[in-house]
């Protein structure tokens, strides 16, 4: 895994993401292609063809990345390929290999099994493919694009610990939306758990429950309630699983401003950054800026094309709250 990089400030953050202007783009499953690279005047290899490979169809952010994307890859005369796994462990293999076989020349993935994908990536690159692993590393890989994961989930544990000590006195019922499938569920993970514990330790873990999508984070959390009705506190791996939790305290009767109440989670999804905008008890966002994601999905594999040394991207993220407008702002325009 590559070593963090430094988090930038909120300011560097968001100057990150260069303007890049929207296009409309759909899902498809993996259509023919032809080796589609060529010579690039400054050496190397130009690429003229992509595949982005996101299994995880089902979270907000999937339609936004496509989007942005396909606008930036458009900005350097390629085509953008996406796939259609249906958060299927084994469609997304079975794309994969397709892709493999017509020798799309560079593929951006975020495996759903990180094991499954070595025999895949190590066939990429055996034919002469560019494989990028989306959030997470490799054994088998040209490059990587990762998201300071634990740093997002110990920015979401402290503000979550410190409102604990400013509005619950240190006391309280917390409940974790976790995942441990994959690297960055469980980097993330990590963070949140061990700094929320470890500067809030007079608050009650009472739950730690897989979920990584709204639907998920809502039976979970309504499992959650039907045993400690008094919870206070819901930190999710994802902003989808907490804003689930968000809507199945609400759906018990909680006030959507309810002060003893504080949820938060991590991506910088449009809906919990509207409700963190709106004031309600949806309080934090470890929140990347999808605009530098999409830039990642298009200028990591063409670094390799090029032969450039360290292709590699660390993704920053940053911390938004209430006061962060516009932080929050900027954001949302980016997943319009």
């Amino acid at each position: 895994m590559t070593p963090p990089l430094s988090t930038p400030s909120r300011r560097h953050f968001f100057a990150l993401s260069a303007a890049t202007a929207l296009a409309a783009a759909g899902c498809s499953a993996p259509r023919n292609t032809a080796a589609s690279a060529e010579p690039s005047p400054s050496g190397g290899t130009r690429l003229t063809k992509i595949g982005l490979d996101y299994p995880f169809t089902q979270l907000p952010l999937y339609s936004t990345l496509v989007k942005l994307s396909t606008a930036q890859a458009k900005k350097h005369g390629i085509s953008l390929l996406t796939t259609s796994d249906n958060a299927s462990a084994d469609t997304q293999a079975s794309n994969l290999n397709t892709w493999v076989a017509r020798k799309v020349p560079a593929i951006v993935s975020f495996p759903m099994v990180f094991e499954a994908a070595e025999p895949v990536a190590k066939a990429a690159l055996d034919a002469g493919l560019i494989w990028v692993t989306y959030g997470g590393s490799l054994q088998h890989q040209s490059a990587d694009i990762q998201f300071s994961f634990r740093r997002g989930g110990t920015l979401l544990g402290e503000a979550a610990a410190k409102w604990a000590e400013e509005h619950l006195d240190g006391k309280g019922k917390i409940a974790f939306l976790t995942d441990s499938t994959i690297e960055l569920g469980r980097e993330r993970t990590k963070g949140m758990i061990d700094a929320f514990t470890r500067l809030a330790p007079g608050v009650d873990v009472v739950a730690r429950e897989q979920a990584i999508d709204p639907d998920t984070g809502l039976s979970k959390t309504k499992a959650i309630l039907a045993k400690h009705p008094d919870l206070n506190l819901v930190l999710g791996v994802t902003d989808a699983a907490a804003y689930g939790g968000f809507k199945a305290l609400q759906q018990t009767g909680r006030a959507a401003d309810d002060a003893r109440t504080f949820v938060g989670g991590q991506d910088g999804s449009a809906p919990s950054l509207l409700a963190v905008k709106q004031g309600t008890f949806y309080r934090a966002s470890a929140a990347l800026a999808p605009k530098d994601i999409a830039a990642a999905i298009v200028d990591v594999p063409r670094a390799v094309a090029a032969g450039k040394a360290n292709p590699s991207v660390q993704v920053p993220v940053a911390l938004v709250q209430h006061a962060d407008t516009a932080e929050i702002d900027a954001l949302l325009a980016q997943n319009a």
